[in-house]
């Protein structure tokens, strides 16, 4: 069981990783530091190789995090609102997550969709101001794919050195990825039953 999560990504390879690294954009409870991690100690297992794993991996953050441009390029302000209000819950952003981002977006410039690549809490919905604020296409997903290829490279390598240190305690390992995966979907359960919405607040 320990090893479970491993031995998946093993056998998805490459286009595993690269759908992975789609969902992990778009649905919030998949960790990019698990995927990219593991795709680090194959890696150092030689099972993957260094580049076509960090290209790869990039192409799929990008494409996620285009996906997240677009609908605020397309919907705008009028469909995407209603939109958020009634999914925010299991998004775990209301709209006023999404208007704060978009004044730091327009306050800071189109460089905070490089520089936020590097948040593991922001990374994401800074998407969406960029597509409200049609950002241009080529800009953001040059640097959206310039960020997250220095961070999942940084993910990679973390994933080598941990398989290189616990070379000989790879069940160590296993439970590590497996514990960090029960954190990371019991912290999204605990912000989706602790979400209030904003039409809610202040009725106490």
């Amino acid at each position: 069981m320990d090893t479970l999560i491993i031995d998946l990504i093993e056998r998805g390879g490459y286009f595993g990783i690269f759908l992975l690294m789609i969902l992990e954009n778009v649905i919030p409870p998949v960790p990019s530091e698990v995927i990219m991690g593991v795709g680090g100690l194959l890696v150092q297992r030689g099972v993957m190789d260094f580049w076509p794993l960090l290209l790869i991996g990039t192409a799929g953050t990008t494409v996620g995090n285009y996906a997240w441009y677009w609908i605020g390029d397309k919907w705008g302000y009028e469909r995407l609102e209603p939109f958020v209000d009634r999914w925010g819950r299991w998004l775990t952003v209301d709209w006023e997550h999404i208007a704060k981002a978009q004044v730091f977006f327009v306050q800071r410039g189109h460089w905070v969709v490089f520089f936020l690549r590097f948040s593991p809490f922001l990374r994401t919905i800074i998407s969406l101001p960029a597509g409200l604020a049609h950002m241009p296409k080529l800009k953001f997903l040059g640097y959206t794919f310039a960020g997250s290829l220095i961070w999942n490279a940084l993910l990679i390598k973390g994933g080598e050195w941990l398989g290189h240190y616990l070379a000989d305690s790879q069940e160590i390992i296993g439970w590590i990825i497996a514990g960090l995966v029960v954190l990371t979907i019991a912290g999204y359960l605990w912000r989706v039953f602790t979400f209030v919405p904003r039409a809610n607040r202040g009725a106490d």
